[in-house]
């Protein structure tokens, strides 16, 4: 089977189940959006992440998020309802991130200040994937407007991009790289 199936050159593209839209619509910019957060977390697995003393197993739970993205990619990709099964986002991934939060956030000293995104390049590179999730949430909102689509979807990426900012300072903390508070101009 070839990759390419030249039925996308005239800027169009189909939807798992469901009709072919712009390449450009609300839907393939939100899952195009997943898409592109599962690639930098892919990267931020490929760094060394800590395991001694560790509250959680940060190279597992990242892991488990990609293979969620993909659920979450699919589920975007696929209007409902679909003439096909489609694996969805669900509640109990959406607790599933809450209670990791907070774990991870109870081994955090207590955040008082705006930080910058930095320290380690792990942490920095969940930072990015925080930033990322937060437009494919922006993408999501756009395409609920429009269409109807899983509210656990919304719910999953909100939480997510918490998520990923506790475990950016989770990595910085296993590190001994204190987070950098933000200055406010003179």
């Amino acid at each position: 089977m070839k990759i390419y199936t030249k039925t996308g050159d005239e800027g169009e593209t189909g939807l798992f189940g469901g009709p072919r839209v712009g390449k450009d619509s609300t839907r393939i910019e939100a899952y195009g959006t997943v898409d592109e957060l599962n690639a930098i977390l892919g990267l931020a697995r490929t760094e060394e992440l800590p395991l001694e003393n560790a509250v959680c197993d940060t190279a597992q739970i990242l892991k488990r998020i990609q293979d969620e993205l993909f659920v979450l990619g699919g589920d975007l990709a696929s209007p409902a309802p679909s003439k096909y099964e489609v694996p969805r986002i669900t509640s109990s991934m959406v607790n599933q991130l809450e209670v990791e939060i907070d774990a991870v956030e109870a081994a955090l000293k207590p955040l008082k200040d705006f930080i910058l995104p930095g320290g380690t390049r792990a942490a920095a590179l969940l930072h990015l994937g925080r930033t990322i999730c937060r437009r494919a949430e922006r993408r999501s909102v756009a395409l609920a407007r429009t269409e109807d689509m899983n509210a656990d979807a919304l719910c999953y990426l909100n939480r997510l991009s918490d998520h990923l900012f506790v475990l950016a300072r989770y990595l910085n903390a296993q590190a001994g790289c204190e987070d950098e508070k933000w200055q406010k101009p003179e």
